[in-house]
């Protein structure tokens, strides 16, 4: 399993448990829920993280070429 997969299963489980615990407070858990999971979507598609010395060049390289 890959980093990316690892950080967006992360950032579901985080906003379902918010989603539902929203969702009893207000009354509307299915509501909740929904946006909770959509939430925890976004937040999961910015948990990825880059350790490879390759993909660091590489990004590394792209910003000293859009800064010139």
């Amino acid at each position: 399993m890959n980093r990316k997969s690892k950080g967006m299963g992360l950032g579901i489980a985080l906003g379902a448990a918010l989603g539902v615990a929203l969702g009893v407070m207000a009354g509307h858990i299915a509501i909740w829920l929904g946006i909770g999971v959509a939430i925890g979507m976004a937040i999961g598609s910015t948990l990825r993280r880059t350790t490879c010395a390759n993909c660091e060049a590489a990004k590394r390289n792209r910003e000293l070429a859009a800064r010139s």
